[in-house]
């Protein structure tokens, strides 16, 4: 009798078990509420600290009635890629008013922050060109430099005499370009801007920030890091998101004109894809409006992330994170002992994530917590009391 012939996807259970013994499997736990403070999961009603809904937008009615609106008027997709039918009026709108909130020429969108960072990167620079990459970049920006064939260097974490010594080192390079996250959405701590804008001065290279932890969160009218550093040059290209502070979906570039036409051009998942639905699109640029007139938001979530942060610390946890970022790591170190206490934290009607590799380096998972501006002192201070019970259960601190 012939045996059976071998199955060729065997490999998929093995890798699988690999990772569940290495407490690195992860499984999708599914929401049955809006993305508000409190939401339900498996039955129960848990207070969520895992979120980057952080001004609250993402259940907010405005977003929601400008979102039924244009699904009502306009349908529910844009029906093709931009470039071919599916460029819509509300696309241009919200465009310019991104460019205008960012203070740029133009703005482009793409249909995710991932999005964004791997198309306009390899239409930015290519095989003849030098990449600087900060270490602790975001994995869409790690690829994007990839996908670009330019050469990259990484540089340690925010080390401005590293990015010197290796811009110095240029060669013959016909462009170099910097690229660096603005709020580093693991560590919650800020890339050295002005810094860097000065080093791209000096060597004659461009400064590409991701601002997806920033936009909406940082500076006077929320646009950013480089609205809270004062920065202004040419040479920077921002990309920002409108899923996290912004509380809806998709992303953009914001440029001088001619880049923008180039990535436009160039930039292989704006041009091979269909454009974001007039839904989303609405709900973004309602969100736009909030943003820069209700500056309240901003100034209530950096008082509850000090709250949330100085609770912490004080009960001997140890806090990263720099104040007035909404992100606030709680390092644990081991795996398992991270996803014990994510574990606990839940019993206790939490929901706060554990992070581990590859998201973060080995020996360094952590509780990311974060918070929305739409919290209340209470919903903090319970978050606070539940890490106590939980930590000193689990032997994490005293």
């Amino acid at each position: 009798m012939r045996s059976p012939p071998p199955d060729p996807l065997a490999f998929a259970g093995a890798e699988l078990l690999e990772l569940e013994t290495s407490d690195l499997r992860r499984f999708l736990r599914t929401v049955e509420s809006a993305q508000a403070p409190e939401v339900r999961i498996d039955g129960r009603t848990v207070l969520c600290l895992c979120s980057n809904n952080y001004l609250g937008l993402a259940d907010d009615p405005r977003l929601a009635r400008a979102s039924a609106r244009a699904a009502e008027a306009l349908g529910a997709g844009a029906g093709a890629s931009r470039l071919i039918s599916g460029n819509m009026s509300l696309h241009d709108e919200l465009e310019r008013a991104l460019a205008t909130w960012k203070g740029a020429e133009r703005a482009l969108l793409f249909n995710s922050g991932y999005h964004a960072n791997c198309g306009a990167i390899p239409a930015l620079v290519g095989s003849r060109d030098l990449v600087l990459s900060d270490e602790l970049n975001h994995a869409s920006l790690i690829d994007g430099t990839r996908l670009s064939r330019a050469t990259v260097r990484v540089f340690r974490h925010g080390d401005r005499a590293d990015v010197a010594r290796q811009l110095a080192d240029r060669g013959a390079f016909r462009r170099a370009m910097i690229v660096t996250d603005t709020v580093f959405s693991m560590d919650g701590d800020l890339a050295p801007l002005p810094d860097l804008v000065a080093l791209a001065r000096e060597h004659e290279a461009l400064l590409y920030v991701d601002e997806a932890h920033a936009s909406g969160v940082l500076g006077e009218a929320g646009r950013g890091a480089v609205e809270h550093f004062g920065l202004a040059d040419p040479r920077i290209i921002q990309m920002g998101t409108l899923g996290k502070a912004l509380g809806s979906f998709g992303a953009f570039v914001a440029s001088r004109g001619d880049v923008i036409e180039l990535l436009l051009n160039r930039a292989r998942s704006f041009v091979f894809t269909t454009g974001l639905p007039p839904a989303v699109v609405a709900a973004a640029l309602a969100a736009v409006a909030v943003v820069r007139d209700e500056p309240e938001r901003r100034r209530r979530l950096v008082a509850l992330s000090s709250r949330l942060r100085d609770g912490l610390a004080a009960l001997g946890f140890r806090v990263g994170g720099e104040p007035g970022v909404p992100i606030v790591p709680v390092l644990i170190g081991e795996a398992g002992a991270t996803m014990e206490l994510a574990r606990a934290l839940f019993e206790r009607g939490v929901l706060a994530s554990g992070i581990r590799p590859p998201t973060v380096p080995p020996g360094t998972s952590r509780i990311r917590a974060t918070l929305m501006a739409t919290m209340s002192d209470e919903q903090v201070d319970r978050a606070i009391d539940a890490f106590a019970d939980a930590g000193r259960a689990l032997g994490l601190i005293r």
